[in-house]
């Protein structure tokens, strides 16, 4: 047995209203051709990714998140916030590719899949496997505040969740149907750990197979990390204390709504910001008769993830050109150089980050 997808009530009924002309606004931007929208994808994902993974207590900065996202940089040997990135950017990578698979079906493997991708760096948790043990959730204070359904019952209750994600409530608003997938999930708590991780993921994968929005601008981990405690707040008040697939899910939904609302509204804000930085630093470049290939550079260096190779992949250049063009950035002091070798890193300048903020 599990949860019942919820009728919606009016206010809730409006939401989705709203956050359908948000997205289809959101889908137009997103899919026009735009110079700036490969940076703002890379640190939408990296943001995203950093959010969720802090909310199970793994902790980067920013700049780390998008290093490790972008590839630029690896984890280090026992540095488990850093491993965490980037295995759940993994699992993304791996959602990105379902969404856009012709011959997709939801199988108990796809989410076995997406546990490992995310959770691999914990050897002792059986990353891609069901727990075969009891597990709980503790509070803060060591309470137990969810008492999950028995180890014995979990292949059973996760087929159950994997034939409803392939056929049940295919009628739903998608935002709906990812919603509760999230719940399904989390309540069934069918891993020794990364059950959250995962549950969001499911979620994101759900969104993605709408075929409408990527996962980085389809998903709401960003917003439920800057408001965890409401996160957990509202999905004890739809599991309860211990799995019962008889209460009522509705404020579950409505608070998902509300995310994908303001997430809706940040992530339109971001490419409108995005575009009017991009012609700030086309101005830079014409000022200086650069090519427009400059303007990746400084952009990248804004965000912290410049490097010979990002940029050389980037514009589409070779490793000699890169290094000219940098050097060339340094020179006129819009860009700071720091580290030796391939560990040389491309930051922006006082006078650079003047510039965009005009």
């Amino acid at each position: 047995m599990l949860f019942s997808t919820p009728d919606l009530d009016d206010v809730t009924a409006g939401d989705l209203e709203e956050l359908d002309g948000l997205r289809a606004r959101l889908i137009r931007e997103t899919h026009r051709p735009a110079p700036w929208m490969g940076t703002l994808r890379r640190l939408v994902k990296a943001t995203t990714i950093a959010q969720s993974t802090g909310i199970e207590g793994f902790h980067v900065s920013d700049d780390e998140a998008l290093s490790l996202v972008t590839g630029s940089a690896r984890a280090g040997a026992g540095e488990t916030a850093q491993q965490a990135v980037e295995c759940y950017a993994r699992a993304m990578n791996h959602v990105a590719v379902l969404a856009r698979d012709p011959g997709f079906r939801w199988l108990d493997r796809v989410i076995l899949d997406l546990h490992y991708d995310a959770c691999s760096f914990q050897r002792d948790q059986d990353p891609g496997m069901w727990r075969t043990t009891p597990v709980a959730v503790v509070d803060g204070r060591g309470r137990i505040v969810y008492q999950a359904p028995p180890a014995g019952e979990v292949p059973e209750l996760m087929h159950a969740v994997v034939e409803w994600l392939d056929q049940g409530d295919l009628d739903a608003h998608v935002v709906v149907r990812a919603a509760m997938a999230h719940l399904h999930v989390v309540s069934v708590h069918p891993f020794r750990d990364g059950n959250g991780r995962v549950s969001r993921i499911v979620q994101s994968l759900v969104l993605a197979r709408d075929g409408l929005l990527t996962p980085e601008f389809a998903s709401i981990e960003e917003y439920l990390g800057e408001h965890t405690p409401a996160y957990y707040e509202h999905l004890q008040r739809a599991h309860g204390r211990t799995y019962d697939p008889r209460r009522d899910a509705g404020g579950w939904v409505r608070f998902c709504v509300r995310a994908h609302l303001d997430q809706a509204r940040r992530r339109l804000a971001q490419v409108q910001e995005a575009a009017t930085r991009w012609e700030q630093l086309e101005r830079l470049a014409d000022d200086r008769a650069w090519p427009d290939r400059f303007v990746i550079g400084l952009e990248q260096a804004l965000f912290g993830a410049c490097d010979r190779a990002s940029y050389a992949r980037e514009a589409d250049v070779s490793a000699a050109t890169a290094s000219s063009d940098l050097r060339r950035m340094v020179e006129a002091g819009l860009l700071v150089q720091s580290g030796q070798g391939p560990a040389t890193r491309y930051t922006p300048s006082d006078t650079l980050r003047a510039a965009v903020a005009d």
